[in-house]
């Protein structure tokens, strides 16, 4: 199956949480979207690896993405080495994406930003021909997404350009609180963190209303580009 849209994330919840407006209004526009989860998010606080497996399968579900794997890498440790390079690089050339979405470029948890720089350079080298990859003992053909574009998380990055999600932010927290086990719960005895408080929760909805306030939308999302961003004519600007 070739995708338009392939979005990473280090954690299941990461894309939602980050993109997950972008992607429901690409996927009502036509688009084929799919989501690459790095690791289970077995060190997460609260819940079990298990239990995230359920989650991510029912926000996917929300969402209507096409496809939805996990490559089961460690939580907290895997590295940007050959070999998780290389596991990436054979998802890029599976799916073969014009676009690719991935972590923050820097955040409060080290599994972004390592996640960020480990995707980018897998994306580069998915498109060298002495890179062999097979699956299913298939010899798979090299590819280059067109775009990289980087989701914001925790911290306040400045964008390089903004998403109007307007209409579709609903959907984003509806496939956000999938993961009920993670996020703000009055009834949890479960320990307190960052994400679990109901500011957090509520953050999700205001951040890109004040993203949508500054390009005068209701809601927008936020990306960072590995490129210039460019246009073909200036009236398609805000």
């Amino acid at each position: 199956m070739k995708l338009d849209i392939l979005a990473f994330g280090a954690h299941p919840d990461d894309v939602e949480l980050g993109c997950g407006a972008t992607i429901a209004k690409e996927i009502s526009l036509g688009k084929k979207v799919g989501i690459v989860d790095l690791t289970r998010g077995e060190l997460g606080t609260r819940g079990s690896a298990d239990l995230r497996d359920e989650e991510a399968k029912k926000s996917a579900e929300i969402l209507g993405v096409s496809i939805r794997e996990n490559l089961g890498f460690s939580d907290g440790f895997f590295k940007n080495d050959k070999e998780h390079q290389l596991a990436i690089i054979k998802m890029i050339r599976k799916y073969r994406p014009e676009i690719v979405l991935c972590n923050a470029i820097d955040d409060r948890h080290i599994d972004h930003g390592k996640g960020s720089k480990l995707v980018s350079d897998a994306c580069f080298l998915s498109g060298l021909l002495k890179i062999e990859t097979k699956v299913d003992d298939k010899l798979q053909e090299k590819w280059r997404p067109n775009n990289v574009y980087h989701y914001i998380q925790w911290k306040n990055i400045n964008p390089d350009f903004v998403v109007d999600v307007t209409g579709f932010i609903e959907k984003k927290v509806d496939s956000i609180l999938a993961y009920s086990s993670q996020f703000f719960d009055p009834k949890s005895n479960e320990p307190e963190t960052p994400i679990t408080s109901k500011n957090f929760l509520d953050s999700i909805t205001y951040r890109a209303k004040d993203l949508g306030r500054i390009i005068g939308v209701e809601y927008a999302e936020g990306f960072t580009s590995e490129q210039f961003v460019a246009v073909k004519n200036l009236d398609k600007l805000f």
